[in-house]
């Protein structure tokens, strides 16, 4: 067949030659589909900037498999494409506010038993029962920043049904700090928008398990549901993913001094801070709550406005720090009465330490604080 000789024909053809370009970093691989004969094929399945991402936290975090997603919300709904009806799973109620009714919503729906049980009470153990397929929670929890012994509710589980499933939500601890599948867990779980990216500019999920079987459910749930990461996605995450050590080691260091101060002001009765005991969770940074004293949670909104440094914006873990309510903002789809079984009122605040100078962000939230005293 002779070599077209139509420009528009030609044009389309055209492709550069790029086996040795070589390049220093990964390129973008901004495309929907790949040759037949490519271990990738479409996009929906595979595409090498996900690859890369996966590879680079299964090392983080030294799991056997990393499945990525299009937000930390599609990773949590793909573990629960796992239950089937009538099948128990029981949850820890200090979690992501959306994540709570996401388990609601799914539960009522497909006839899953929805129990919940606080996983750092020893008490509350004894909700996990042979009938249990299923545990979630986060560590440290959200709020409060109670810590769970991974371990001890793994064994629990075990004991009772082999075939349980232990569910970590690692997106606060990071694998730096943490990682929950050395201690039981069956699948850690990330929302990659936050700590992965520490920018404010992208959005991810990750499931990372130990177990082959699992990790092929993920990839399948992935494929046929759409919830594959974008490329370009992807890449960010990655290109930010080079820096999570240092974010992280400014923040642990700002968090501790934001800690120290915060709890010597009047105006703040107590700070929330995790336990890091060096073998499960090895160290922490950028989040605290704390709360108000003396009522002085009705004068939220002017503590806010007087703040110079801290966004209001819906995030977390970036470069910039951040001020939310819970009560109004990360828990906001949880009832009146939910929030008051957690404890959680409107005199919670959560700080989010970015990467400023520590005696900045002193100096702006002892502004603010001494306002409400006016």
């Amino acid at each position: 067949m002779e070599n077209p000789t139509n420009p528009v024909t030609k044009a389309l053809h055209a492709r550069v030659d790029d086996k040795n370009a070589n390049p220093a970093v990964t390129p973008l691989y901004q495309c929907s589909a790949f040759e037949a004969d490519s271990p990738f094929f479409y996009t929906r399945k595979d595409n090498p900037n996900v690859a890369e991402l996966e590879e680079t936290v299964r090392i983080l975090e030294d799991a056997n498999f990393a499945v990525a997603s299009a937000c930390g919300m599609a990773a949590i709904s793909m573990t629960l494409e796992l239950l089937k009806p009538g099948e128990t799973l029981v949850v820890d109620p200090y979690i992501y506010g959306c994540s709570y009714r996401l388990f609601q919503r799914i539960s009522e729906r497909l006839g899953i038993q929805l129990k919940t049980a606080d996983f750092s009470s020893e008490k509350d153990l004894e909700q996990i029962t042979a009938e249990t397929r299923m545990i979630f929670f986060e560590t440290p929890t959200n709020p409060f920043l109670k810590t769970v012994d991974i371990k001890k509710v793994s064994e629990r589980l075990k004991s009772l049904n082999p075939d349980g499933l232990v569910v970590v939500d690692n997106t606060w601890a990071t694998p730096l700090f943490q990682h929950p599948l050395k201690h039981g867990a069956d699948v850690s779980l990330h929302s990659g928008t936050k700590y992965f990216s520490g920018h404010s500019d992208v959005m991810s999920g990750m499931t990372l398990t130990n177990r082959e079987d699992l990790a092929q459910d993920f990839r399948d749930t992935r494929f046929y549901g759409g919830a594959i990461l974008a490329p370009h996605s992807a890449w960010l995450t990655r290109r930010s993913l080079q820096t999570l050590n240092l974010r992280l080691e400014k923040q642990q260091q700002v968090t501790k001094e934001m800690r120290d101060f915060l709890r010597e002001q009047p105006q703040v009765t107590k700070v929330y801070y995790p336990n890091v005991d060096g073998k499960q969770l090895t160290g922490y940074g950028g989040i605290l709550f704390f709360e108000f004293s003396n009522n002085l949670d009705k004068y939220y909104q002017k503590f806010i406005q007087s703040l110079k440094l801290f966004n209001t914006g819906t995030g977390m873990a970036c470069v910039t720090s951040m001020v939310a309510q819970p009560f109004s903002g990360s828990h906001a789809s949880m009832t009146c009465e939910e929030k008051e079984q957690i404890g959680l009122g409107e005199n919670l605040v959560r700080l989010c330490f970015g990467l400023e100078n520590p005696e900045d962000l002193k100096n702006d939230l002892t502004k603010a604080l001494r306002t409400l005293e006016s």
